[in-house]
């Protein structure tokens, strides 16, 4: 299997619109299998370790076939990245069409957050919104601020830890969204998260695929939202695959993270806030376009080859995969 995977491996930079945690250019490997295309993308300073379960998720979107869906449309959300300035954020706003739920990226400054907060709903009036906080703030600083921001659907990971998370909300009634708690664990499965998340998190690519994301749904019993890692429209339309094969989906998912790249393999338009659930195959010119050196196409097969050995291999023979 690992010979197949990088005969056919491609590595793209595909530059983003914004700043978006400090990514400005987003370089993803792409490979081809039986059932299609996968993508292996995490971020360049995750561990090889960290890394497994991103290519463990690409090899089962290549490799198996996937499951049946409830549904060939998924709402999204806007997802707005810490922008201050307002044409800025009309501008991004305006690229996701028909989108009533909109994600904010807050965790710097209160004060600026506050702000943009508020920017958005001048122009937004009408649209739910929700914070993403990265785990940053201590549990008296997410307290503060939700207390004050007014009527918000839910706080994205606000604290790092599940204490953390478990004693916020002993101190406020909005919901919590666990992220980085579950997705950076070494077990999501042995996580105790009660009393201390309303929502799970599930991201196709950090879970290890879709397969394993029910799992750790059906585990902790939650509702859940499904969200992207920054991936192209490869990886998106898998983790579109992973939302559409959960029987219950309560919540737009932040699905529509391609509008913040300024260039794609392949196109996932959203229409009306919805993005079909489909195949999608990167287109080959595009591939040629955005082909990254010789020398980083060697480091990520390189970085493939050792993501492999530190256990990819052992997950995929344990699943009876097989090219």
């Amino acid at each position: 299997m690992l010979d197949s995977i990088l005969g056919s491996l491609r590595v793209v930079a595909l530059a983003t619109k914004t700043d978006f945690r400090s990514v400005t250019s987003r370089e993803v490997a792409l490979f081809e299998g039986p059932m299609g295309w996968g993508e292996f993308c995490p971020f360049l300073e995750y561990s090889y370790s960290e890394s497994v379960p991103w290519l463990t998720s690409a090899i089962e979107a290549a490799f198996v076939p996937a499951p049946p869906g409830f549904r060939q449309e998924i709402a999204v959300n806007a997802t707005l990245p810490a922008l201050d300035n307002a044409q800025d954020i009309q501008g991004l706003l305006d690229s996701y069409p028909g989108c009533t739920v909109i994600k904010v990226k807050v965790g710097g400054d209160p004060v600026k957050d506050m702000e943009r907060l508020g920017i958005i709903r001048s122009l937004r009036p009408d649209a739910k919104i929700r914070i993403d906080v990265n785990g940053l703030w201590s549990v008296d600083e997410a307290a503060s601020f939700l207390n004050t921001v007014g009527d918000i659907e839910y706080a994205e990971q606000p604290c790092a830890t599940v204490e953390e998370l478990r004693e916020l909300k002993k101190r406020t009634h909005v919901k919590i969204v666990g992220d980085e708690v579950i997705r950076k664990a070494k077990d999501p499965f042995a996580l105790d998260l009660s009393e201390a998340v309303d929502i799970v998190m599930l991201k196709v690519a950090p879970l290890g695929g879709i397969t394993r994301a029910i799992e750790i749904a059906q585990h902790h019993n939650l509702p859940v939202v499904v969200s992207s890692a920054l991936e192209s429209a490869v990886g998106i339309s898998y983790g579109l695959k992973l939302a559409s094969a959960l029987p219950i989906l309560e919540f737009a998912c932040g699905l529509g993270t391609g509008s913040l790249l300024a260039v794609d393999v392949a196109q996932l338009p959203i229409i009306n806030g919805m993005i079909a659930v489909s195949d999608v195959r990167p287109d080959n010119s595009v591939l040629n376009k955005l082909a990254v050196s010789n020398e980083r196409l060697n480091w990520w097969k390189n970085r493939l080859r050792m993501t492999w050995n530190a256990g990819a291999e052992s997950f995929v023979q344990e699943r009876g995969w097989s090219a």
